[in-house]
């Protein structure tokens, strides 16, 4: 026996490789079926009902909303964007239009609509980022509400119809969409429109039900202007500045919401390479709102916030555990030691973890199955989510684990986008 597969056989037979061994099993199981049931909860309690008295309510509460699209080399969607804007269907908006020192023919796109005085357009020569571009619109948005889009997001007709009324509230301070994907062309594309309809929506369900949500959608969010301005608006220096102000206003005591039935169609990377950069750069923004508002844990009036802290922290402990174990697991095979608690054969607790995977898949699909008619078709990828996603967000969030201990950034995180339109 060589010293590799005595420290291999030694760690497993300890009490900590039995601790994360644990604990790498029942997240799974834990998890699916808080957020199924929560996301239930939410279906019943709100969704059934705003879906009918929205169009209502929105007839008596018409403020003026400002609509703002931080746009950077984004020539190949934004047009298209542009005109399914101009086509929603609230009587009282403006369209902002920010250009943040494109190198490509993003501006030559804009110009009908600006020549038309459907758009007015910001054209900065420098790339500052996003969240500076937002908030240099902001003070020429006469608007009480501003609607944040990215640029290659259609919103369908109807979706301020859906949002404003939640402003009637005082406290709504942000109102995040529903985003489904429109290229779903690829293999890759049909993974996250199962992802965006069974994680990420069925999470946001789950998270309303708890009280707070860990993030708006940077695709598609409505805020109130004071509110923003109340907060200093979003932080440049943040790779995601969607969950960042989230987080802020929440620190306010602000309500953030979120609306299933106000839609966008929006682009998603088509091939591995961007979106690892994508997910890579989220698990870096939510570790880095992690660390800078980790003071809530200490504060009891934060404490409807500790949920969505705890459970963050825990997904990102999970990722590591994934991560650990499979390097450990692949050494002890390679040296003919078999892993404990590891098989390469299905068995019990594994076929529980991925039968509640697919489970908690197929009730996201049926439930946003009334916003996405089509995503049925796509149901039968889900077998692959676990086996691709689970390994590209584990790897993404241990590289990114750095950031942990990084000194804060003290310029602008800027952006570099460039998508494509792809397949309806």
């Amino acid at each position: 026996m060589n010293g590799l597969e005595s420290a291999l056989i030694a760690v497993q037979q300890t009490w900590l490789y039995q601790a994360v061994l644990l604990f790498f099993a029942s997240y799974p199981v834990i998890t699916s079926l808080m957020w199924v049931t929560t996301s239930l909860l939410f279906v019943l309690r709100w969704e059934r009902r705003d879906i009918d008295v929205a169009p209502g309510t929105a007839r008596e509460f018409l403020p003026l909303v400002s609509v703002i699209i931080p746009a950077h080399n984004e020539q190949g969607v934004i047009a298209r964007s542009l005109a399914a804007v101009c086509r929603m269907e609230y009587p009282r908006f403006e369209i902002f239009v920010v250009n943040d020192g494109s190198t490509d023919e993003t501006v030559a796109a804009v110009l009908p609509y600006t020549r038309a005085g459907r758009v007015r357009l910001l054209d900065k020569r420098v790339n500052e980022g996003k969240a500076l571009a937002i908030n240099d619109a902001l003070p020429l948005a006469q608007g009480e509400i501003v609607l944040t889009l990215d640029a290659d997001a259609e919103p369908a007709p109807d979706l301020l119809t859906h949002i404003v009324p939640h402003f009637r509230a005082a406290r709504v301070a942000a109102v995040t969409g529903n985003p489904r994907v429109r290229n779903t062309d690829t293999f890759l594309t049909r993974l996250q429109a199962i992802e965006f309809t069974s994680i990420i929506s069925l999470l946001r369900r789950s998270q309303r039900i708890w009280g707070r949500i860990v993030t708006v959608s940077g695709v598609v969010a409505a805020f109130r202007r004071n509110a923003l301005f109340d907060v200093g608006g979003f932080s440049p220096d943040m790779p995601t500045e969607d969950i960042e102000v989230t987080w802020k206003l929440q620190r306010r005591f602000y309500d953030v919401r979120y609306e299933p039935n106000a839609i966008v169609w929006m682009t998603v990377p088509r091939t591995l390479r961007p979106l690892f950069r994508q997910r890579r750069r989220w698990a870096r923004g939510l570790i880095m709102v992690l660390r800078r508002h980790a003071a809530v844990l200490r504060h009891w009036r934060f404490r409807r916030m500790w949920p969505i802290f705890v459970e963050s922290t825990l997904s990102i402990l999970w990722a590591l555990c994934f991560v650990v174990l499979t390097l450990l697991w692949t050494a002890s095979w390679a040296v003919g030691y078999p892993p404990v608690g590891a098989s390469p054969i299905p068995n019990f607790w594994g076929m529980t973890i991925g039968t509640l995977c697919l489970l908690q898949l197929g009730v996201g699909t049926l439930v946003d199955r009334r916003y996405d008619r089509d995503i049925w078709r796509y149901f039968p990828y889900a077998i692959w989510y676990p086996l691709v996603y689970w390994a590209l967000l584990a790897v993404t969030t241990v590289i990114s684990l750095r950031w942990l201990f990084a000194a804060p950034l003290r310029t602008p995180v800027t952006w570099n986008t460039r998508r494509e339109g792809g397949r309806a």
